[in-house]
């Protein structure tokens, strides 16, 4: 009933919420994205996106059609690797970045080892600019990790905006040096926080650092200082900090996916496609970004 390629479309669309970033994601014109929205809301005889010339939201039926797509479309998938003989098989070594240790990522690995369980994946979970490093020397097949900064390879999975994070009853002082609580280098969220308070030229000290995400959060908790964070990623017990304290603004940051050049062994870059195309239906639930932070 429901067309398996109006489905991709409508999930990539669902979560970028841009008609224009789901056509560079998929390597199609907005027109046929367009089309393809058009044609699905056509067979629901629901409309799915309210739409105008600022913004792409989902409607309500858009949110319940999320689920079911994702379903409609692993059944495809699994049908047609059954059917046509073809399992995918060897070593896949897949790095995620620090960022996702929180989040609902290891659903979407999990579904993928049910799906391919032939195929041996390994795991690396370590700061992004480490996995970019890890990726060009050949030692991972796939990263899903933040984009620096003078890059624009890779394939978007989610933009988020940046923003100071710290425990509810922190206060900023403007006479002291900002504490700061920074993954070590070559962090990308800690250049980007140096690089904004260097430009303004606030007076910074570091507070606390580790390659843990959760012992910065435990750090973030204890009130020891301000991090730099994803706006839809932000912990649970941490809150944006106001705009009062008059930090800088810290900009957006691309989450994408990226492919190694080296396969890490048969049918890697196959299985590397196959869990890029699970997380790209899945993206929306690695955050919740409840809109732009506070300012």
């Amino acid at each position: 009933m429901y067309d398996p390629v109006q489905l991709r479309t409508f999930l990539a669309v669902a979560q970028t919420l841009s008609f224009t970033q789901a056509a560079r994601r998929l390597g199609l014109r907005q027109s046929t994205v367009s089309q393809h929205v058009r044609r699905l809301e056509d067979a629901t005889g629901r409309r799915l996106f309210a739409r105008d010339t600022h913004s792409v939201d989902l409607t309500e039926d858009g949110e319940a059609m999320l689920g079911f797509a994702r379903t409609i479309l692993r059944a495809h998938e699994r049908a047609s690797a059954f059917f046509t003989g073809e399992r995918l098989r060897g070593r896949l070594r897949f790095g995620a970045s620090e960022d996702f240790v929180l989040t609902r990522l290891p659903e979407i690995l999990e579904s993928f080892r049910n799906d391919h369980p032939e195929v041996d994946l390994e795991l690396t979970v370590e700061l992004s600019g480490t996995l970019h490093q890890r990726l060009e020397a050949g030692r991972l097949d796939l990263v899903l990790a933040k984009r620096r900064a003078s890059d624009t390879h890779g394939e978007l999975v989610w933009q988020s905006a940046l923003t100071w994070i710290g425990a509810p009853r922190l206060r900023v002082d403007p006479e002291r040096p900002l504490p700061l609580i920074l993954f070590p280098p070559p962090g990308i969220t800690r250049a980007r926080a140096l690089e904004v308070l260097e430009a303004e030229g606030r007076v910074w000290r570091i507070a606390c650092t580790s390659t843990s995400l959760s012992a910065l959060i435990a750090a973030a908790r204890a009130g020891l200082g301000v991090m730099a964070h994803a706006h839809g990623l932000i912990p649970p017990g941490l809150v944006p900090v106001p705009a009062r304290a008059g930090l800088p603004d810290l900009g957006t940051v691309d989450f994408v996916l990226l492919h190694g050049r080296r396969a890490g062994g048969r049918n890697a870059p196959e299985a590397a496609q196959a869990l890029a195309s699970a997380i790209l239906a899945g993206g929306d639930r690695l955050h919740r970004d409840p809109g732009p932070p506070r300012r």
